[in-house]
């Protein structure tokens, strides 16, 4: 079975973190396809290497020299090829950039992408592998999605023959041949792409922490990790607000049913995180809520007006005013007479007046009231819906530690319970729902 494995910057931070790489790659042979970020923090002072490459080509397009910042990013691989012993020529390489960056021939996304691309030329070197240039596979369409098909029979036909392959993440090329990135974070794409290609096993997102956690370390108290999720899972916490993969490496290791595993690299023998499709059985069938995680600073605009149900067409009324301001809704809670709009107060506050007056024009609502300062929290588990009494639970545990509930919002699937409270109980209710769920 192939293995895809995928480093984060903190994995490739040193030559300390190199090592460890290395024992997780050579523990098992199935592991012969890596992915790498650009070297990110060695500690909280320090920088990650994609912010430096960012800063100079900002210096050089306003005619400030970047020599210092430059000389900060060479000098972190040359310690780090030097320290590890590796024969590799990053002077020359480093030179030539430089030369054309001076000239204002290199674009922000190419500069970027070089945290990724001298990674990888390490690491490939430092574990024997074959270095696959992600320019040479990974291509974007001219709307700057990726063209799967041309992509992964490129990388099918470049992997076929080697034992192993090191591939920087972050980076394809556009049809013209220039370097595009991926958003922030772009490395996780590269790897599930690369697991979808070869129709891998498994794609192990190997990073620092052992897994997903069932809620933020900085609200709860060492948390209990998810052993299993599955994909819907994972994306409702992360569209809810939890800090997970990038949400466009879920789809490409989804659709071919792929399993992802999230691992520590400074921990390896910890299992991680398991997220599939569906699972067979359940590793806890005690756990009824999978996660909790939320958002502070929203707003929510309830309209009332009696007979609003009955009233066809009136929901896409409503929300035509939002679109026609780009403002787009997170949440939308009704009831019969009532329809109530969470949306994030940022992006709310400069269209809000002129939003009301259109809602009041085009709608005639017999009251519109406007609540801020509400933090909407998420729970989320596929077996809630199997489970009588949940909501109930929910409801009566922020009852009794004093949380008043402002919105409440469940699907038919039952995968997720949505409630709205203050602010300033934001942390409270986390802790509370945590409490009242996990043993």
């Amino acid at each position: 079975m192939l293995k895809v494995t995928k480093f984060g910057g903190s994995s490739m931070a040193d030559a300390g973190q190199y090592k460890k790489v290395r024992d997780i790659i050579t523990a098992d042979p199935e592991r012969r396809v890596v992915v790498v970020s650009a070297a990110g923090k060695r500690n909280s002072a320090d920088h990650k290497i994609t912010d430096l490459l960012y800063l100079c080509h900002a210096h050089t397009q306003y005619g400030v020299a970047c020599d210092p910042v430059f000389e900060m990013i060479t000098s972190r691989y040359i310690e780090i090829r030097d320290e590890l012993g590796i024969q590799l020529d990053l002077e020359t390489e480093f030179a030539e950039l430089k030369e054309r960056l001076d000239a204002k021939q290199v674009s922000q996304d190419e500069m970027a992408s070089r945290g990724e691309y001298f990674s990888a030329k390490l690491m490939a070197a430092y574990l024997g592998f074959d270095f696959v240039d992600s320019a040479d596979w990974v291509f974007f369409n001219i709307d700057g999605t990726v063209d799967t098909e041309k992509s992964y029979a490129a990388l099918s036909a470049k992997a076929k023959d080697c034992h192993g392959v090191v591939i920087p993440g972050f980076y394809g090329v556009m049809p013209d041949g220039t370097i595009r990135t991926f958003s922030r974070g772009g490395s996780d794409i590269t790897g599930s792409l690369a697991a979808a290609a070869l129709d891998a096993g498994v794609y192990e997102n190997w990073t620092d922490v052992s897994g997903i956690l069932m809620a933020d370390p900085r609200i709860v108290e060492n948390p209990h990790p998810i052993a299993e999720i599955t994909y819907e899972e994972l994306r409702e916490l992360a569209y809810a607000g939890a800090n997970v993969l990038h949400e466009g490496a879920i789809y490409p290791v989804r659709k071919k049913n792929i399993p992802l595993n999230i691992r520590n690299t400074n921990d390896p023998a910890a299992p991680g995180t398991m997220i599939r499709k569906h699972f067979d059985s359940e590793t806890d069938p005690d756990r009824i809520i999978t996660g909790i995680t939320g958002k502070k600073d929203f707003s929510i605009i309830t309209i009332f007006k009696r007979g609003l149900t009955n009233e066809v067409g009136i929901l896409r009324r409503i929300l035509s005013v939002l679109e026609k301001h780009g403002v787009s809704v997170e949440f939308v809670p009704n009831g019969m007479d009532n329809v109530s709009l969470a949306i994030p107060t940022a992006k709310l506050t400069p269209h809000l007046y002129a939003i009301l007056a259109d809602i009041q024009q085009d709608i005639a609502p017999d009251n519109i009231t406007v609540h801020d300062q509400i933090a909407v929290i998420t729970a989320v588990g596929h077996q809630m819906a199997f489970r009588p009494g949940v909501s109930g639970k929910i409801f009566a545990a922020l009852g009794k530690a004093d949380i008043n509930i402002r919105m409440i919002n469940q699907g038919p699937d039952e995968v997720n319970i949505i409630f709205g409270v203050e602010n300033k109980d934001f942390a409270d209710a986390i802790r509370v729902l945590y409490n009242s769920f996990i043993k």
